[in-house]
C-alpha cells in the first residue's frame, strides 16, 4: 500500500491538537482513532517524522514520541531506513470511495469544543422569523404519506413564482449540497471534466472527488471559461455573484460570455447562486438560461436543510427520481415553513447582507490593525474574504492557529490548481466582538509562526 501524502494525513488529522495535555498525545490519540477506525488501514505508510512536524507547525519531537507511543502499543511499524507503517497486512480495499478528508466538513463533524469556529460560515442564529414560519407550517401538515421527492408543491409553486417559472422546473432538495451532489451525478460520469473555478467552494469539489470526476480549473474571474467550454466537459460550475471564498462578482461581460459559450457549445453550466442574495449592493441578475442552485442556508439559517435546483424540467424530473433513491423527499414541516420564508425573502437577505457588511467592514478593520502584513481584497458580499499570508504554509498555520484557539480553513483546500497554499478564507460572520477576539488569536498565532513583532493586545484564552 503507498505512503499516505503528508498534506492528506494533515487534513485527516483535523483539530488534533484543540484539546488538553502533552501535544505528542493529542497527535498519539487522533491517530490512533484514525488506525482503529479503518481510516488508515494496516499497511499504510505513514509521513517521515520531519514531513509532518512541518505540515502540523508541531515539533520534530512531538511526532516522534508520538510515534513511539503507538509503535510500543502495537499499533505502528518503525524501521530506520524502510519508514513508519500501519501495524498488519495490507487489505484489499472495499470501496474507491475514501471519507472525505476536507476541514469543512472535519469542523462539522468534529463537535464545537473551546476552540473558535472561523472555518466554516453561515449564520449562527436562526432569524425570529424561522420560528413564526414553522409554527404557521405546523398547522398545514395535513393528512397523506408526506414523500414528495420532487418537493413539496407549495414550496415548488412559490419558488416558480419568485424565478418566474413553471413548478415543474423546480426541484427541491435537503439543502444546496444535495442539490450539487444530485446534479453531478445526472450530468456526469466518472472520469469526465467539469470546469470550476479556482479557487471555488470546497463542498463541491468533495462532490466531484465522490463521484470521481476530473476539475478543470481556470481562474476565479472566469477568463477561460468559455474556452474551457469549447472543450465539450460534462458541465461547468460557476458561482457568478458572491465568489466563494473571494467574496467577488464576474465582470458582466465575462457572465454573458459564458452564457453565450454555454448556449453555443450545448453544454450545461450550474451556476451556484446560494450567496447571492448577500451582495452589499443588492441581489444580483439570475441567469434564467441556465441550470441554477439556490439555498435558505446562507440567508435564513444552516439547520434549515432546504435547497432547490432551478432547471428545465425533463432534467428536474431525473432528478427527483435520482433524489427519491436518497430520501424519499425532504421533510414536509422544513419545506412548509419555508415556503412562507421564500415569500419574504428579499427583505430577509436586504437585512442579512447590511449586518455583513457591517461584520465585513469589522474584519477588515482589525485586520489591517493587528495582522498589518496580511494582504487582502474587500469582498463585495458573501460572507467570505481571502487573505494572503506574507509567507510560510497556510495549512501549517492553521495547524498552529487551532493551537491558540482558532480554526481557520487553509487556501489549498478550494483551489484544486493545487495553488492558494499562501491563503485563508476568513468568514464575518460572527458577532464585532466575536471577531476581534479571534483575529487576536490569529495574531498571536502568527506572531509565534512567524517570529514577527505582532502590535496586538491579547485577550487571555484557555487552551
Amino acid at each position: 500500500m503507498s505512503p499516505i501524502p503528508v498534506t492528506e494525513l494533515a487534513a485527516r488529522l483535523g483539530r488534533w491538537s484543540a484539546g488538553r495535555g502533552p501535544l505528542y498525545l493529542l497527535l498519539a490519540a487522533r491517530l490512533r482513532a484514525l488506525i482503529d477506525d479503518g481510516e488508515l488501514p494496516p499497511g499504510t505508510g505513514l509521513p517521515t517524522d520531519r514531513a509532518l512536524a512541518a505540515a502540523l507547525s508541531a515539533g520534530r519531537t512531538t511526532v516522534v514520541a508520538a510515534y513511539d507511543l503507538l509503535r510500543d502499543e502495537g499499533r505502528l511499524v518503525r524501521r530506520q531506513g524502510s519508514g513508519t507503517w500501519v501495524a498488519g497486512a495490507a487489505p484489499a480495499p472495499a470501496s474507491t470511495a475514501e471519507p472525505t478528508t476536507s476541514p469543512v466538513f472535519l469542523h462539522l463533524l468534529d463537535q464545537p469544543d473551546h476552540v473558535t469556529q472561523f472555518a466554516c460560515a453561515g449564520p449562527l442564529t436562526p432569524p425570529a422569523s424561522l420560528q413564526a414560519a414553522y409554527r404557521r407550517a405546523l398547522g398545514d401538515v395535513g393528512d397523506g404519506l408526506g414523500y414528495h421527492p420532487a418537493g413539496h408543491p407549495r414550496l415548488r409553486r412559490a419558488l416558480a413564482d419568485r424565478y418566474g417559472v413553471s413548478p415543474g422546473e423546480i426541484l427541491v432538495t435537503t439543502g444546496g449540497q444535495q442539490a450539487l451532489s444530485l446534479l453531478t451525478r445526472a450530468l456526469a460520469a466518472p472520469g469526465d471534466a467539469v470546469v470550476v473555478q479556482a479557487p471555488t467552494y470546497p463542498g463541491m469539489l468533495e462532490v466531484l472527488r465522490e463521484h470521481a470526476a476530473v476539475a478543470v480549473p481556470v481562474p476565479a474571474d472566469g477568463s477561460g471559461f468559455a474556452a474551457a467550454l469549447a472543450r465539450r466537459p460534462a458541465f461547468g460550475y460557476l458561482i457568478a455573484s458572491c465568489h466563494n471564498p473571494t467574496g467577488h462578482h464576474l465582470a458582466e461581460h465575462r457572465r454573458r460570455e459564458i452564457v453565450a459559450a454555454a448556449l453555443r457549445e450545448d453544454v450545461p453550466v450550474v451556476i451556484d447562486d446560494v450567496l447571492a442574495e448577500l451582495s452589499f449592493d443588492g441581489p444580483r441578475p439570475v441567469s434564467s438560461e441556465m441550470i441554477t442552485v439556490g439555498s435558505l442556508s446562507k440567508v435564513v439559517w444552516g439547520g434549515l436543510r432546504v435547497g432547490w435546483v432551478h432547471a428545465p424540467a425533463p432534467l428536474i424530473n431525473r432528478l427527483a427520481r435520482l433524489k427519491a433513491v436518497h430520501d424519499l423527499g425532504s421533510g414536509v414541516l422544513d419545506q412548509l415553513a419555508a415556503s412562507y420564508l421564500v415569500g419574504d425573502l428579499t427583505a430577509l437577505a436586504a437585512a442579512r447582507a447590511r449586518s455583513l457588511r457591517r461584520r465585513h467592514d469589522h474584519l477588515c478593520a482589525e485586520l489591517r490593525e493587528q495582522l498589518p502584513s496580511w494582504t487582502f481584497e474587500p469582498a463585495s458580499g458573501g460572507q467570505t474574504l481571502w487573505v494572503r499570508l506574507p509567507f510560510g504554509d497556510a495549512a501549517a498555520f492553521a495547524q498552529a492557529a487551532l493551537r491558540h484557539g482558532v480554526a481557520v480553513l487553509p487556501g489549498g483546500q478550494l483551489d484544486p490548481t493545487g495553488g492558494s497554499h499562501d491563503r485563508l478564507r476568513l468568514p464575518f460572520v460572527a458577532s464585532p466582538a466575536d471577531i476581534t477576539a479571534a483575529v487576536s488569536w490569529l495574531a498571536q498565532a502568527w506572531q509565534g509562526y512567524s517570529g514577527e513583532r505582532v502590535p496586538v493586545s491579547l485577550p487571555a484564552i484557555a487552551v
